[in-house]
């Protein structure tokens, strides 16, 4: 399964980049983007493993919950 990398500006805008088939490869591409985005824009750059680009769109779409940690 390949990576998928997005361009996520407020207000949850998605912006398809590009699909790499190497983890390390699209992390370094990951990484580059952020350090050249200035800090104070609001805009995330990130990667997600999934079979197709539906998919990914999916998952970083949807919220997620957020995580209590400690209670039981």
């Amino acid at each position: 399964m390949p990576y998928f990398i997005y361009k996520i500006a407020p207000p949850r805008q998605l912006t398809y980049l590009d699909t790499v088939a190497h983890y390390q490869h699209a992390r370094d591409l990951v990484r580059e983007r952020r350090h050249a985005e200035p800090p104070d824009t609001g805009v995330e750059y990130r990667l997600v493993f999934a079979h197709q680009q539906g998919e990914a769109e999916r998952l970083l779409s949807t919220p997620r919950e957020t995580r209590v940690i400690g209670e039981d």
